[in-house]
Parts: structure tokens; C-alpha cells; sequence
């Protein structure tokens, strides 16, 4: 049974989300205040994290922020706010996805065992890890080893969530191929590019921002218009 931390300050929603989670073999635990929220996750120990935005104590972006630092579990934004405004910036601060409360509950589930199913680790996994044990690989001053987890630029740790590093690790081993964003979208979270989903490239600059890449005229991770990504293998020299 996987456990959740859901934390919603509505009791009426946080009761029929839980109640409907608990028919399907997830252990929900409901926490209405941001500001317990992290002494709970810490206590707990989920498999996911469900955060609606407006929360009283701290807001459900400020949480995503800081639990990001300090946990790699899948964290979901479930809001009754649709705005794109809001759908990125919870993809900045590290969310895994941004729901809203009106999708079908059989989508929600879906949505959520997806995430669930990515969190297996390779010694419980039915299928292949996409991340097979390798030795590092170097680029000029990157290295990124994938047993570790671990990617040092120029000598400096750089510190990726667990999205971050799998997307880098992507990119890399094509190094000097173009990534479109469906191959990207497949291999990272199994799901097909519809056209309009933008996780993917607002992934993309925040590992640029990371890796000290321009932001404006991008040499490290370039855009391939109207086709994809590349990874420069030779840009990491200096």
C-alpha cells in the first residue's frame, strides 16, 4: 500500500480525496496546515506528497519550494486554480504536476499511480530502470554519476531534485542528438507530448540556471526550433 501526505485545509475535500485514494490501496494521511506539513512528511515518510496552493500557515508553492530542498519524492500540486501562471511556477519550484480539482477522480489516480510507479526503486522495480547502474561520464568540467546521483560542474556540487538529474542524465547520454520533447516526455514520465504541455521546457531552464548555462543565447543545452533539445558535448570546457 503506497502512503500519501495530502495536505488540504478543506475537510470536506480532504475527506472525499481520501476516502476515494483508500478504495484504491493508498494510505492517505490529511494534514490541513502548510505549516505542519513538513514535521508530518517528515514523520511519515510517504511515497507522495499532495499539496493544494492555498493553504493557512504557508502556501502550497512556498512548501513545494522548501520541500524540494529536503525530500526527492514526487510532490503534486492538487488547486482549484487554473492558471498557467500558476501551473509553471509550481513546475519551478520543483513540482512533479499540477492537477486541478475538477479532473475525474479516475484521472487523478491515474495521474498519481504514474507518479508512484516512477518512485519504484531498480531493486523492486518489475521493469528496467531508466537509470541502469553506469560509470560517471564526463564532459570538460561536468561530471554526472549516475550510482551517486551526483554532478559536479567546475568542481562545485550542483544539487538536482530527482526530475532535475533524470533529465540531465537524458540528455547526456545523447549527448550531440536532438531530444524532441515527446521522446523526452516518454522517457521521463511515460506520458505522449499533446502540443501544449510545457514541463518539459520549463525543466529545461531550470537545469540551465543550474548548470550556468545563458539563459537568453544557450550554448550548453541549445533549442533546436521546432525540433528539440541538444546537449553540447563540447560545451562545458570552460
Amino acid at each position: 500500500m503506497n502512503k500519501i501526505v495530502y495536505v488540504e485545509d478543506d475537510p470536506e475535500v480532504g475527506a472525499l480525496i481520501a476516502a476515494y485514494l483508500g478504495k484504491h490501496d493508498m494510505d492517505v494521511v490529511v494534514e490541513p496546515r502548510g505549516d505542519r506539513a513538513e514535521e508530518v512528511i517528515a514523520r511519515e515518510q510517504p511515497d507522495l506528497v499532495l499539496l493544494d496552493i492555498m493553504l493557512p500557515g504557508k502556501d502550497g508553492m512556498t512548501l513545494c519550494r522548501d520541500l524540494r530542498n529536503q525530500w526527492q519524492g514526487p510532490i503534486v500540486l492538487l488547486t482549484s486554480l487554473d492558471s498557467d501562471m500558476n501551473h509553471i511556477l509550481s513546475l519551478e519550484m520543483g513540482a512533479s504536476d499540477y492537477i486541478l480539482k475538477t479532473t475525474p477522480p479516475a484521472v487523478l489516480l491515474a495521474r498519481l499511480r504514474l507518479h508512484l510507479r516512477q518512485r519504484v526503486t531498480p531493486s523492486t522495480a518489475t521493469t528496467v530502470s531508466p537509470l541502469t547502474p553506469h560509470k560517471a561520464i564526463r564532459f570538460g568540467s561536468l561530471s554526472i554519476d549516475p550510482v551517486n546521483r551526483q554532478v559536479i560542474l567546475s568542481g562545485e556540487n550542483v544539487a538536482l531534485s530527482t526530475a532535475d538529474f533524470d533529465l540531465l542524465w537524458e540528455l547526456a547520454t545523447h549527448a550531440g542528438q536532438i531530444m524532441d520533447r515527446d521522446a523526452l516526455l516518454k522517457n521521463l514520465r511515460g506520458v505522449t507530448y499533446d502540443g501544449m504541455d510545457r514541463s518539459v521546457d520549463v525543466a529545461i531552464s531550470r537545469l540551465r540556471k543550474k548548470l550556468l548555462d545563458s539563459a537568453t543565447e544557450p550554448y550548453r543545452i541549445k533549442t533546436v526550433r521546432n525540433k528539440g533539445y541538444l546537449f553540447a558535448p563540447h560545451a562545458w570546457d570552460n
